[in-house]
């Protein structure tokens, strides 16, 4: 089980950068400490947390269930295509974090125009990878159903608090939230094999 507390930690670092740029966006704003200002904050942090939440918990459950599927055909090298899947994932976000080609593109978005569409495209993009990542919870000696309530448990978490943190610390925590991420999911597939 605590495998799949630290694969929900890690496919959660996607959506928690992501919520500390949202949140860092908000102390910006030119009415930061008004009431009006703490109300939109706490709106963006529980529609974070929801929204990320349940795409995240969503994603790798459909993963799960196409990699089922698959599962009888490679059986033999299921545990080679987990690793490969999560190693992938994980340098991805690396390369992601040290890129910062994500941050660019989620900076010109300007805070006031945070609505339910733009937060389920992002919900989705950020989710993606946990789908591939899906499919290893067929190599784990776990409930599916009960490791994708856990992975979007925590990513909720992770995206309500990120919010706050970001209107707190501003931009400098997203970049190393993406690398812990990275670093975990590398682990979590080398693991695997060995």
């Amino acid at each position: 089980m605590i495998e799949v507390l630290f694969l929900a930690i890690a496919l959660a670092m996607d959506a928690f950068a992501v919520s500390i740029g949202l949140g860092a966006k908000q102390s910006s704003t030119a009415y930061a400490s008004s009431a009006k200002a703490k109300a939109m904050l706490l709106r963006l942090a529980v529609m974070a947390g929801l929204y990320f939440g349940i795409a995240q918990g969503i994603m790798p459950l459909i993963g799960y269930l196409l990699g089922s599927a698959l599962l009888g055909w490679l059986a033999s090298a299921a545990p080679w295509i987990g690793c490969i899947i999560l190693v992938g994932l994980g340098v991805k976000m690396l390369y992601e974090a040290i890129s910062d080609e994500e941050e660019e593109e989620l900076g010109s978005e300007d805070n006031t125009k945070i609505d339910h569409k733009l937060m389920t495209t992002m919900a989705i993009a950020t989710s993606i990878d946990a789908m591939a990542a899906g499919f290893t919870l067929n190599l784990l000696a776990v409930n599916a159903w009960i490791a994708c309530l856990i992975i979007a448990i925590v990513t909720a978490l992770f995206s309500f608090g990120g919010v706050y943190l970001g209107r707190q610390s501003g931009t400098w925590l997203e970049d190393k939230a993406e690398i812990l991420g990275g670093v975990v999911l590398i682990a979590i597939g080398i693991k695997m094999v060995l």
